[in-house]
C-alpha cells in the first residue's frame, strides 16, 4: 500500500495568533467601549439622572460586547460598529437639547463613540486584510494541477 498523496492545504490548526494591528485596535476598542460603559452608567445613576435612572439600562447592550472583543471575535466588532450609532444619535440629542453637565456628558458620549467606531472598523479592515493575504500564500502555494 502507498502512502496517501499530501493534502495542498495545512493542516488545520488553532487560529493564529492576533498581529500586532489586531491587538492595538482590540484593546483601544475594549477601552473606549469600557469607557462608554462607565459614562453611561455613572451619567444616568450619578451625576445627571435623568427619571429613577432607568437609563442605565442603555449601558446593558455594551456590556454585552465586552466578552467577544476579550475573544477577538470578528462578529462583535462588526455588529458594535453598528450599535454605536444609537449611541451618537442618543448623544447627539442630548448634546443640543440638553444644557450644563448633560451636554458635556453626551459630548463625551460622542467622543468615546467615535473612537469606538474607529477602533472596531481598523481591526475589522486588519483581520479581513490579513486572511486574505494568508489565502492568497495558500493559494499560491498549492501546486497547479
Amino acid at each position: 500500500m502507498s502512502a496517501p498523496a499530501p493534502s495542498p492545504l495545512p493542516e488545520p490548526t488553532r487560529a493564529a495568533a492576533p498581529d500586532a494591528a489586531a491587538r492595538t485596535s482590540r484593546n483601544l476598542a475594549l477601552a473606549s467601549l469600557l469607557a462608554l460603559v462607565a459614562l453611561c452608567l455613572a451619567w444616568e445613576l450619578w451625576l445627571a439622572p435623568t427619571g429613577r435612572g432607568t437609563l442605565a439600562v442603555k449601558a446593558l447592550p455594551l456590556v454585552l460586547a465586552v466578552a467577544g472583543l476579550l475573544k477577538y471575535k470578528l462578529f462583535t466588532f462588526r455588529w458594535l460598529s453598528l450599535a454605536v450609532w444609537l449611541y451618537v444619535i442618543e448623544g447627539s440629542v442630548r448634546a443640543y437639547g440638553d444644557g450644563g453637565l448633560s451636554a458635556r456628558l453626551a459630548m463625551a458620549e460622542l467622543a468615546l463613540c467615535a473612537l469606538l467606531f474607529g477602533a472596531c472598523v481598523w481591526h475589522v479592515r486588519a483581520r479581513l486584510a490579513r486572511g486574505r493575504a494568508l489565502a492568497a500564500t495558500v493559494a499560491t502555494d498549492t501546486p497547479a494541477p
